[in-house]
């Protein structure tokens, strides 16, 4: 699948998946995620260290595969986004945003780059650009682009109408570990928060904007998809190689303690953060 492909599914109300990129900096192992049946990854740069050269490394790999590259900034600068699509990226998510200038000026980057300062300014605000063939050929090399507007907190949810009217904006993304804090339940996924999702969604479709929420387990990454949530985002690469590992490995210990009276059940933990 390519950048074009992703658009025109979500554009067509269907569904696409992908899941988190944390741990993993060789890019040859856009290979094994090639067998994994997933249409689009998210390079996190917001809580896992990634220089430039290593975004842009596992893009080109990514992409050599078939699967669409959207990186994660780390915060909500412009200069972020800029640094993502010239590392080649697909698209971007935009973390944690709160202020509609913060986002009008990284959708701004996103949809004009590489127009600078006055330029950028002067098509952000509607004061025309530098001719009509500039704008046209900025429109055609950002067409396929992807962005995304993370609404991962109560303050960003109650600004929801005033992000989503900056336009330019293709999906929302609600991270559960941050928007559950802002919530005052930390990690528990109750009434209240899975309300505040069905709302986004359901405002976000309003607007044409797919709505992606980024859970750990199959049970709720299933309730996210049945709230509407089509653009799903499920687990990380290091969580999912855990889990199978885990799975995997029990059961031919298992297996081992019956033909051997040893081996049993290994003691295993958890040791993959949430971002």
């Amino acid at each position: 699948m390519n950048a074009s492909e992703l658009k025109a599914k979500l554009n067509s109300g269907r569904a696409v998946f992908g899941c988190m990129l944390t741990h993993i900096r060789n890019p040859r192992f856009a290979t094994v995620l090639a067998g994994g049946g997933i249409d689009y990854v998210v390079i996190d740069t917001e809580h896992s260290s990634r220089d430039r050269g290593e975004v842009a490394d596992l893009v080109f790999a990514l992409k050599s595969v078939g699967i669409v590259p959207i990186v994660r900034v780390a915060t909500t600068m412009p200069y972020l986004v800029a640094v993502a699509l010239d590392a080649g990226a697909s698209g971007v998510l935009v973390p944690y945003c709160e202020d509609v200038d913060d986002v009008r000026e990284c959708v701004a980057v996103a949809q004009w780059h590489p127009l600078k300062g006055e330029n950028l300014r002067r098509a952000m605000e509607g004061k025309g650009h530098v001719s009509p063939a500039t704008e046209q050929y900025l429109k055609n090399r950002h067409k396929d682009g992807v962005v995304i507007v993370g609404i991962e907190s109560e303050p960003a949810y109650r600004n929801l109408d005033k992000i989503m009217a900056v336009g330019g904006i293709d999906a929302l993304f609600i991270g559960p570990n941050d928007m559950s804090t802002s919530l005052g339940t930390p990690d528990k996924f109750d009434e209240k928060y899975w309300g505040v999702c069905a709302d986004i969604v359901k405002r976000g479709g309003a607007r044409g904007m797919a709505v992606m929420i980024h859970h750990q387990t199959v049970e709720t990454a299933t309730r996210a998809i049945e709230i509407g949530a089509r653009f799903v985002l499920y687990s990380s690469e290091g969580r999912l190689l855990q889990k199978q590992l885990q799975s995997d490995f029990t059961n031919l210990r298992g297996s081992a303690a019956k033909r051997f009276g040893e081996g049993g059940e290994a003691k295993v933990k958890d040791t993959v953060e949430t971002v």
